[in-house]
C-alpha cells in the first residue's frame, strides 16, 4: 500500500501535466523485498518463504521526445530529437522541453516565468522587430545526467550541442498520455484496494481467533 501511494502520486502528478508542453512523466519503478525462509523455532523443520511485499526502488523520468503539434504562433519552439533549450532562473541555468516562449520589454526571449531563454554561446536570445527569433539563434543543447527539478525545468551538465533541431511555431506534445495515466492510475488504485482487503481479512481473523479461544475451554 505504501508503495502504491508513492506510484499514485507520479501518475497524479501526470496527469495534472497531460497538456503541459515539453512536460516529461515520471515512472515509478518498483521491486520486491527479499524472500526470508522461515523455519520452527520447536523441531527447525522449515515452515516456508514470507517476504514484505513491494517497494519503490525508484523514480525515473521518461525522457523520450515527443510529437511537436503546430500553434501557429512564432514564439513557440519546438525541439525535433534531442536536446533542451536553457534558460537563466534565479537559481543558475535549468534545462526545459517547453518551448512556449514570450517577449520580454526589453525584446528577450523569455519563459511563462520571465527567465531569459539562452543561445548557444549562453547569451541571451533577441527577438526580431517583426516578432521572431531565428531557429540558430536559440540553443539546443545536450544535457547530461539531466534530473527533474519541479514540474518542467532539469538540472544537469550542458555536454555541448544537442542533436535536436529548432521548428518554429509549434509546441512539443506533453510525455503523459491521459488515457494511459487514466489507466496507471484505476490500476494503482485497484492494488490498493486490494491490499486493504487483505488487512481488513487478516484483522477479522484474528479477531475471530481472540473472541473464540476463551469460549473453546467452556
Amino acid at each position: 500500500m505504501a508503495a502504491e501511494q508513492v506510484r499514485q502520486d507520479l501518475v497524479a502528478n501526470n496527469l495534472a501535466n497531460a497538456s503541459t508542453p515539453g512536460y516529461k512523466a515520471d515512472r515509478a519503478r518498483q521491486r520486491d523485498f527479499s524472500e526470508v525462509l522461515l523455519a520452527s523455532r520447536a523441531g527447525g523443520g522449515t515452515v516456508g518463504l514470507v517476504g514484505n511485499g513491494p517497494a519503490v526502488l525508484a523514480s525515473v523520468t521518461d525522457l523520450t521526445p515527443a510529437a511537436p503539434h503546430d500553434t501557429g504562433q512564432p514564439l513557440d519552439l519546438a525541439i525535433q530529437g534531442e536536446g533542451f533549450f536553457a534558460v537563466r532562473t534565479a537559481n543558475g541555468v535549468r534545462y526545459t522541453r517547453n518551448g512556449e516562449f514570450g517577449k520580454s520589454p526589453d525584446g528577450l526571449l523569455v519563459d511563462a516565468a520571465g527567465d531569459r531563454v539562452l543561445g548557444q554561446d549562453g547569451g541571451p536570445v533577441r527577438v526580431a522587430a517583426d516578432g521572431t527569433v531565428a531557429d540558430s539563434a536559440v540553443g539546443v543543447f545536450a544535457v547530461r545526467d539531466a534530473t527533474k527539478e519541479g514540474a518542467n525545468h532539469f538540472t544537469g551538465v550542458a555536454t555541448g550541442r544537442g542533436a535536436g533541431t529548432v521548428r518554429t511555431g509549434a509546441l512539443e506534445a506533453s510525455g503523459a498520455d491521459p488515457v494511459r495515466t487514466m489507466v496507471e492510475m484505476m490500476a494503482s488504485t485497484r492494488a490498493y484496494e486490494s491490499g486493504q482487503r487483505v488487512i481488513q481479512t487478516i484483522d477479522d481473523t484474528l479477531g475471530k481467533a481472540a473472541g473464540q479461544v476463551g469460549s473453546l475451554g467452556a
